[in-house]
């Protein structure tokens, strides 16, 4: 997967003839690792915003109408519903990350075996290989490797959040830890996904059947319930006059930014995965983010006509006394966390606007609302 934008252009003209009945009807399959499936894998450049989230919707509404890709529409705002989620309780992002600096610093019983990939459950260690080696999973292993993870094995969901962050190409703060929270029965609070063997050999063509070998019948995890949700607050307005901007790697489309009125003199970029686990991030998952960085940098520059160039956090703040400088809103997680102490003004997406705020409750309330946001967000891109 080349971390760039014309790579996830191709990846996306390539997998939009099959984003209608085809997904619909295959997307649970997985046919193991470099067999062609019907997942799109654009989800390394969704997470990055190589690739906009409107551009993938309208792709699909152009090709197959809104009613027949609604089962790839709905993934693709289960992105957006996530990151609203957790933008109305930060807490539960602070509860997890520490969590997993006390896990880690005594795991429990198995841990090193299941990183590893030695459980003896053959379908799980196979997952955990494919991970480290390609930093991707389908959508349906990774449902079952979590729950594996947490009913049979026995194990902390959040050092197994942890380890598919240190992982994955496509990690996200809110998806991943809202997902394996889900798993576990905390989001949609007793509401557990259980992996079962007769499943999972169907849905992987009889490659593995791990009959006799999983808790089938566990009770769900349970823990306090979450904050109440609070409203995302407005952003200020950002600095008149000429601006630097920033890039990070949780918004790496700066062509279209909401940057009306802004004169742009300056691109500077940054990035982090490295903070996504106390144990920092694999090498596939660091080449990835930079790659994508330094394409972001070369497309702002040819796209604003000015120099672009990489720098360190540490450069901030002396940038800041010199320059008014903005940057794409950074959703809650660990780069948000690394540069809410600068307090550089930012730019919030009008897809971001619209899909954060209903994200108060369960996703099937927020799906609701999916056909008008279709219609005015897509119709609002192409006027």
């Amino acid at each position: 997967m080349p971390p760039t934008r014309a790579a996830g252009l191709a990846r996306l003209a390539a997998f939009t003839p099959l984003m209608g009945r085809a997904y619909a009807d295959g997307r649970n399959h997985d046919p193991g690792p470099g067999k062609p499936g019907y997942v799109s894998t654009l989800s390394p450049y969704i997470r990055h915003r190589l690739i906009t989230e409107q551009e993938v919707v309208a792709a699909a509404i152009a090709a197959h109408g809104a009613e027949v890709a609604d089962k790839f529409i709905q993934e693709v705002f289960w992105r957006s519903y996530w990151k609203g989620w957790l933008a109305q309780r930060p807490a539960v992002w602070d509860a997890y990350r520490g969590r997993v600096a006390a896990g880690l610093e005594a795991p429990p019983e198995g841990y090193e075996a299941a990183i590893a990939g030695r459980t003896g459950i053959a379908c799980f260690d196979a997952w955990v290989q494919e991970l480290i080696e390609i930093g991707y999973l389908h959508n349906h292993a990774r449902m079952w490797f979590a729950s594996i993870w947490i009913f049979t094995l026995r194990l902390p969901w959040e050092l197994g959040a942890d380890f598919f962050l240190q992982h994955l190409l496509d990690g996200d703060a809110a998806s991943n830890t809202l997902s394996w929270r889900w798993v576990a029965g905390l989001h949609t609070k007793g509401k557990h996904y259980v992996a079962r063997a007769e499943n999972i050999a169907r849905h992987t063509g009889g490659r593995f059947a791990p009959h006799g070998e999983l808790n089938e019948k566990p009770m769900p995890l349970q823990e306090a319930d979450p904050p109440a949700p609070r409203p995302i607050p407005a952003l200020p307005a950002p600095p008149p006059g000429p601006v630097v901007l920033l890039l990070h790697e949780d918004d790496l489309h700066p062509e279209s930014l909401p940057l009306a009125g802004l004169h742009v003199r300056r691109v500077i970029g940054v990035c982090g995965p490295e903070a996504r686990s106390p144990l920092g991030a694999a090498p596939l998952v660091q080449s990835f983010v930079d790659g994508a960085l330094e394409d972001g940098l070369t497309r702002a520059a040819q796209h604003f006509g000015v120099p672009a160039e990489r720098v360190a956090l540490t450069d901030l703040p002396d940038l800041i006394l010199r320059d008014a400088v903005v940057m794409p809103e950074a959703p809650i997680g660990w780069l948000a966390d690394a540069l809410r102490p600068y307090g550089v003004a930012a730019l919030r997406r009008p897809w971001d606007e619209a899909c954060w705020p209903l994200a108060g409750r369960g996703f099937f309330p927020f799906a609701q609302h999916i056909p008008r946001l279709c219609a005015e967000l897509i119709q609002g891109r192409h006027g």
